[in-house]
């Protein structure tokens, strides 16, 4: 029989519980790959499903991901009649946090340039797009909203028409999609004091000059809606993407559009890069570094493990060595125990992270990728491990047996 397989069953409680204590270090490794994975993923998941060719933000900033980003509407109209573009639509991203039904509620408000985008882009797993110009949204179900459920954001309310999954903002809160129109009003909303106070500000500015004094129908107006004063732009959007067309030269397109003072230019992949090396490279950095950490902890943990086990059998090796059985021999059982804790332990552990990782509050993406190199290292633990426990038992001399 084995001399391994003899040894576990002798001691199979211990051999049992060392296994199970190695899993949970390697489940732990193998959810931080997979935290690691599923920040780039989330970071990235709305630039890669909304397919735009070029985003056009503004001037000397890094996008609507890395900071504030603001651009008037009308830029919409500017870029479509660049040679070139098949069309241009406006994005608008931020996020709030409100208190719906007693907790509070953290949504990533997405806007949709309505009507050309109705949202049939979103896989849905309940519901429909949108319909109409205001007052409809898609959710993503991590926001735990149902279907026809309202939600007073502002000084109006929602109704929850469509659900999504797996649509997070780079911060892991869920994703809302609302018509531009209505992610702007829920983005500039303010309190009727707000307001109030904010036209009296404007009529006692108008006073104060002699235009003031010599137009008083302009005082009325001050103290009306934004929207009826010429002179006041509209509320500004985050960025507009472009769809070239057919044929078109992206790089053509970029320099002209570059060539605005206001603007700025990037493609998919570079405003993928600026997320990559911007929001989320420190985090990614640091999970790195964890993740390195927990491997030179389960290697030395386990080779403080196997020198144990080995120690507890330092009678059995002495008598070994008294019998005539040769060094391999010893070496092969410490050598075999250690793989046999490593291997069940990393299948343990994967078969323990499939139930778990689906249930943390980040996505934890596992590729396979991953767990062949995790294996690989897992193998390579094993044989380091066991490097104390074989140069300790190689020293053990035949007569410790008779001391015994």
């Amino acid at each position: 029989m084995n001399l391994a397989v003899r040894d576990i069953r002798y001691h199979f409680g211990r051999f049992v519980l060392t296994t199970v204590g190695v899993s949970l270090l390697l489940m732990i490794v193998m959810g931080m790959g997979g935290i690691y994975r599923g920040l780039i993923h989330e970071a990235t998941l709305l630039v890669n499903r909304i397919q735009a060719d070029l985003w056009v933000v503004q001037g000397d900033t890094r996008g609507p991901f890395a900071e504030i980003s603001r651009v008037p509407v009308n830029l919409e109209d500017r870029v479509r009649s660049v040679s070139g573009v098949a069309s241009a639509r406006s994005f608008v991203s931020h996020s709030i946090q409100r208190e719906y039904q007693g907790k509070p509620l953290r949504i990533v408000v997405q806007g949709l340039a309505w009507p050309q985008d109705k949202g049939d882009w979103i896989p849905l797993l309940a519901g429909r797009p949108l319909r109409q110009a205001h007052y409809e949204m898609i959710a993503d179900q991590s926001l735990n909203l149902a279907l026809g459920d309202p939600i007073p954001l502002g000084k109006d309310t929602y109704r929850v028409v469509g659900l999504t999954s797996g649509m997070v903002g780079s911060g892991g809160d869920g994703l809302a999609f609302f018509t531009v129109q209505d992610a702007q009003a829920i983005q500039f909303d303010q309190p009727g004091d707000a307001i109030r106070l904010e036209r009296q500000a404007r009529r006692a500015r108008l006073e104060a000059v002699d235009l003031g004094k010599v137009q008083p129908l302009l005082l009325e107006r001050a103290v009306g809606g934004s929207e009826n004063i010429p002179a006041l732009a509209p509320p500004q959007v985050s960025a507009v993407l472009v769809t070239l067309a057919p044929g078109a030269n992206p790089q053509r397109v970029a320099e002209t559009l570059a060539q605005w003072p206001d603007v700025t230019v990037y493609t998919q992949q570079q405003q993928i890069d600026l997320l990559l090396s911007g929001m989320v490279d420190k985090a990614r950095r640091q999970l790195g570094l964890f993740r390195a950490l927990l491997i030179i902890i389960s290697t030395i943990i386990m080779a403080l493990i196997i020198y144990t086990l080995t120690l507890d059998k330092i009678h059995d090796i002495a008598m070994l060595k008294l019998i005539g059985a040769r060094n391999r021999v010893i070496v092969g059982l410490i050598l075999q125990q250690s793989l046999l804790i490593g291997g069940l332990g990393y299948a343990l552990a994967y078969s323990l992270g499939t139930y778990a990782f689906p249930r943390f509050p980040r996505l934890v993406v596992i590729e396979s990728f991953d767990l062949v190199m995790l294996a690989g290292i897992v193998l390579g633990i094993s044989v380091v491990a066991s490097l104390l426990g074989v140069a300790k038992a190689i020293h053990v001399e035949p007569n410790k047996v008779l001391s015994a």
